[in-house]
């Protein structure tokens, strides 16, 4: 069929299943678009240096991405084109389908940005910078929301008080309900816990998986890597300007993870016997005890033949332990290997 052919079919039918048809044309574009897409970006500063190198990415409405990297990665400067704060050399991104070039106010309407480093009005109230945040977006007031976002964020009880008058951790806060004023379908936090205590920092990760359950996108980067492994769907990993992977998190842990097995034995030995030495082993004198690692995505994990050998070595166990490498030993191998 052609798509003339196609088109005049379209029109001869009834109003109302043509009417449907759009419908569900649209409902389908909708629902398989992701709400964040990114193609073959690139930066080069005038001096020479590559910033991002052709990077693609696709980020699907409702999920958490936590962007792992060492500093001078690339992570700011994505988020940057993204958010029209730089433009990019080559290669393109949308948001909700929106270029972020060409159709930048579609776009950047649908974006809330937390950046790293606190810029406030130190004598603004909060409620006050709030409402001017969503005015800057041409939205119109709206105290009902603006007292939801503040109490979702347990700034209520500030909501009179002046943003010099704040804790880091309360302007932070305050950062963050500035972002979410105008009702952006995507957040940016750029390094949301940087020199934030650790209780603070567990506040603050409830705090965004309360945002996900509102169905905001969140695409998070962090040093700390136990937060992404905390709160995050999926994991990217970039260095020197190219994205090396993105994963779901715990696919990653178990694809890439390596595990361990500690024996503590009954008796200390003064050396590993021979008979073991096949085995990837390691023994600590201080708690006479050996750890074997293995991969553990491998076919043969070698710890059935490991046990009856111990025993054929006249070894006798007291305990038995086991272990999986975290994200951070999966993140440090895969920058350090790249």
């Amino acid at each position: 069929m052609t798509t003339t052919t196609a088109f005049v079919d379209r029109v001869r039918r009834p109003a109302h299943l043509a009417v449907a048809d759009l419908f569900i044309s649209f409902f389908e574009k909708t629902i398989m678009a992701a709400i964040l897409s990114i193609q073959n970006l690139s930066k080069q500063y005038d001096s020479g240096f590559q910033a991002l190198k052709n990077v693609n990415l696709e980020i699907e409405e409702g999920e958490i991405l936590a962007l792992l990297g060492p500093n001078g990665a690339g992570k700011t400067t994505l988020i940057s084109i993204i958010c029209g704060l730089v433009n990019a050399t080559s290669g393109t991104a949308t948001v909700g389908g929106f270029d972020v070039v060409d159709e930048f106010r579609k776009a950047r309407s649908l974006i809330g940005l937390v950046p790293q480093e606190i810029s406030l009005e130190p004598f603004q109230t909060v409620t006050n910078a709030l409402h001017f945040s969503r005015g800057l977006f041409g939205k119109g007031r709206d105290p009902a929301l603006i007292e939801d976002i503040l109490k979702k964020l347990s700034l209520w009880d500030k909501r009179d008080s002046k943003v010099v008058e704040l804790s880091g951790g309360m302007k932070r806060r305050v950062l963050i309900a500035k972002a979410l004023c105008h009702e952006p379908r995507v957040l940016f936090l750029d390094e949301p816990t940087a020199g934030v205590d650790v209780e603070l920092r567990k506040e603050m990760w409830e705090v965004v998986r309360q945002l996900k359950a509102d169905g905001v996108t969140i695409i998070l980067t962090t040093h700390y890597i136990e937060e992404a492994e905390a709160i995050a769907d999926r994991i990217g990993v970039i260095r020197s300007g190219e994205l090396l992977l993105v994963e779901d998190k715990d696919l990653l842990m178990r694809r890439m993870g390596q595990r361990q097995i500690r024996i503590e034995l009954m008796q200390p030995i003064d050396r590993i016997p021979d008979a073991l030495a096949s085995y990837n082993l390691e023994y600590s004198e201080e708690d006479q005890s050996l750890t074997y690692s293995y991969e553990a995505n491998g076919e043969r994990t070698g710890i059935t033949a490991l046990f009856s050998d111990l025993g054929k070595a006249g070894l006798i166990l007291r305990d038995v332990e086991t272990r999986q490498s975290s994200l951070e030993d999966i993140f440090v191998g895969l920058v350090e290997d790249k």
